[in-house]
């Protein structure tokens, strides 16, 4: 319901208009409702939240890259996401210079394919630390050889299987390389005027940085878009307990394998003993037969035992627990 006036502030409103303090035309301007200019040619479909969420997914992807890259190249490797942005495809391939590295990659279950363009130094610089090289980029810009292509095929195809873990909060995805472009123009999978998410990442290989740019088109991703935002994302995340990352925690460090010794003895000899040295020579310990040995666990004497058999095998029997406060 719109406030009533009194009857004191309607006289004093029209006194207002007619000395003028208050300006009649500009009151009706300021009811009138602002007009937002829509531009047909680039719809508006992703919105911030739907980049900042794609940006928190590759955010993911680069710590995945920055860990298992190093496992082929050998060499330190740092991996950052720059930005993100929503332009039409023909505004991104129009960017793209030849020779370029165009990853085709089937996003199953989802329709359609993404696109990863991978800069052409950090291409050399893969092939060269492959090879065996220190991971120098080429001086010139030249296309690459078909030997040249299938390392980088090889490379790519492991940095595409990594993107099926941080997608798996939206949906379970199967990424798969299908092909590698060096000319944009066999590249196009998409329409000219379809809009789409581009993430753009820094990789650092060594001393070299290049950029990788990650195409997300819109017809691709529809089915998941109304997944595509924080509130989803954040619920979606499992949540575990102290008490259930405790337990997990401790599963795992009991399957670990852990070296048990049990020291008979040590003795001291000179080198020029220890180099004459036949069978049935007879070396003294320091321990007594009826004395209790150390067992060791890993680097850590943990355990006094008694020596005996057990079987054709010889055994220890523990006498007792050496404790931390011990």
């Amino acid at each position: 319901m719109s406030d009533i006036l009194s009857q004191s502030e309607i006289d004093n409103l029209l006194q207002a208009l007619s000395t003028g303090e208050v300006d009649a035309e500009e009151m009706k301007a300021n009811n009138e409702k602002q007009v937002k200019v829509y531009d047909f040619a680039r719809p508006s479909k992703f919105s911030k939240e739907h980049l900042r969420t794609l940006e928190i997914i590759f955010e993911h992807y680069g710590r995945l890259l920055s860990t298992n890259l190093p496992v082929y190249l050998r060499k330190n490797v740092q991996v950052e996401v720059m930005n993100s942005e929503a332009v039409t495809y023909m505004e991104f391939s129009n960017a793209l210079s030849n020779p370029v590295l165009l990853g085709i990659v089937n996003f199953d279950p989802l329709e359609g394919n993404i696109i990863v363009e991978m800069a052409s130094q950090l291409g050399f610089t893969i092939v060269d630390r492959m090879l065996g090289g220190e991971g120098e980029p080429m001086d010139k810009v030249r296309e690459f050889s078909e030997i040249e292509l299938l390392i980088i095929e090889r490379i790519m195809t492991a940095c595409v299987s990594l993107l099926r873990e941080p997608w798996e909060n939206v949906i379970d995805i199967h990424p798969r390389l299908e092909r590698i472009e060096t000319n944009s123009q066999f590249a196009q999978v998409i329409s000219p005027s379809e809009m789409i998410a581009i993430i753009t990442i820094n990789i650092k290989i060594g001393e070299v940085e290049g950029l990788m740019n990650v195409c997300l088109p819109y017809i691709t991703l529809e089915p998941v878009m109304e997944k595509l935002n924080t509130k989803f994302w954040y619920s979606s995340m499992q949540e575990k307990s102290e008490a259930a990352y405790a337990e997990a925690i401790e599963s795992l460090i009991s399957k670990a394998a852990i070296p048990v010794t049990a020291v008979l003895g040590n003795s001291t000899i000179s080198v020029s003993d220890f180099s004459g040295l036949q069978v049935g020579d007879v070396v003294r310990l320091d321990t007594k037969v009826d004395q209790e040995l150390e067992v060791f666990v890993g680097d850590i004497k943990k355990f006094t035992a008694l020596p005996g058999a057990a079987g054709d095998n010889y055994a220890v029997r523990v006498t007792s627990v050496i404790r931390e406060e011990q």
